[in-house]
């Protein structure tokens, strides 16, 4: 019998949501503040946890910060129930970990098929040897245990979609990395600010990426910032169910190291080009890798880069006016497309081939 601790201050939605899991065959234990619960978790160490967000002495957000700085509370699937549909007070607590929530007044299958899915997903992502070196490699070299695992696509499959406006930001420079993103539709960059001031992209995804996984992998805080381009829809993966799938399957582990030096690559060439590319060349080379992207993300359309000036100018590391007075003279030249708001890049092979 899978245990549920249930953290609510309200008395009679405590009682009958306590009531209704027992008889869908959990066992329950209860707190009326987030003090109590915690104190409950730690004499006895719950399945999952359903706790509300507003509560007296310490609230949701204090229950789960302290799970996630407890060993031996940290990983345990968490649910918030918050009768506060603002959307900042529902991002604040999937930021900081949670792995769903669930808005007052909720009725009885969403509650259980929340309680069911997170359940079934800590399972299926639940280490299946002991936890020591020699289980650890005893498992790894079990081909057919590793044989059932899932893949890196999977991980996002059945995760709540997120939407989220253009200009969106998802997280800042310092906050915690408690997740794994997804970007199903939409843009995403991620940004360093100077301490001038002066903001530098350092990274631009797209449907199909992921994000946000250095920090997971080095166990540290993020080192940039990330925000919405377009209306974009993002699936969240808790940093647990990662960090489970990178021990579970190897290969896995292996694609996300293919992907950090990917990233130092790209680093690293921006760099030598910042040093030694005069800026003709480095917008042309920008352009060049933008439209390249765009035709591989939609094949099925001419591709048209839509980036605003001041995002390109950061991307490039250059002021947006000497961007402009740039992509002037390649329209000029016949090598681009150029509106306000688009850029079409109409002959790639002058702009491979020109004498910068």
């Amino acid at each position: 019998m899978k245990t549920i601790l249930l953290i609510e201050d309200h008395d009679f939605i405590r009682e009958n949501t306590a009531e209704l899991l027992e008889l869908a065959g959990y066992g329950v234990l209860t707190a009326a503040n987030g003090k109590l619960g915690v104190e409950q978790a730690l004499a006895t160490r719950p399945d999952l946890v359903i706790c509300d967000i507003m509560m007296p002495v310490l609230d949701g957000y204090g229950v789960l910060h302290i799970f996630n700085q407890n060993p031996e509370l940290r990983g345990i699937p968490f649910i918030f129930l918050t009768a506060k549909t603002e959307r900042q007070d529902l991002r604040k607590g999937m930021e900081l970990g949670a792995d769903d929530y669930l808005t007052k007044p909720f009725d009885s299958n969403e509650l259980l098929n929340a309680v069911a899915g997170r359940l079934a997903r800590f399972e299926q992502l639940r280490p299946e040897y002991e936890a020591t070196p020699a289980g650890l490699d005893s498992f790894l070299h079990d081909a057919q245990a590793v044989g059932r695992l899932d893949t890196l696509e999977s991980l996002a499959a059945d995760r709540r979609t997120h939407e989220l406006p253009r200009k969106q930001i998802i997280y800042t420079e310092g906050d915690e990395a408690t997740r794994l993103y997804f970007v199903e539709a939409g843009r995403v960059k991620t940004t360093k600010t100077t301490a001038a001031g002066k903001e530098l992209i350092t990274g631009l995804y797209g449907p199909g990426d992921f994000f946000g996984y250095q920090p997971l992998l080095e166990h540290t805080a993020h080192h940039d910032s990330a925000l919405t381009l377009d209306d974009t829809v993002l699936r969240y993966i808790p940093a647990t169910d990662f960090t489970q799938l990178l021990l579970r399957n190897p290969e896995v582990g292996r694609q996300f190291v293919r992907l950090l030096a990917g990233r130092v690559r790209e680093q690293e060439q921006l760099l030598l080009d910042m040093a030694y590319n005069s800026l003709r060349k480095r917008v042309a080379d920008t352009l060049l890798r933008l439209h390249e992207q765009q035709a591989t993300a939609h094949p099925e359309a001419a591709p048209l880069i839509q980036l605003s000036r001041e995002d390109m100018a950061s991307l490039i590391g250059t002021a947006p006016e000497s961007l402009s007075r740039i992509l002037s003279e390649l329209r000029q030249d016949g090598s681009i497309g150029l509106t306000n708001r688009d850029i079409r890049v109409l002959q790639p092979e002058r702009l491979r081939r020109a004498n910068w």
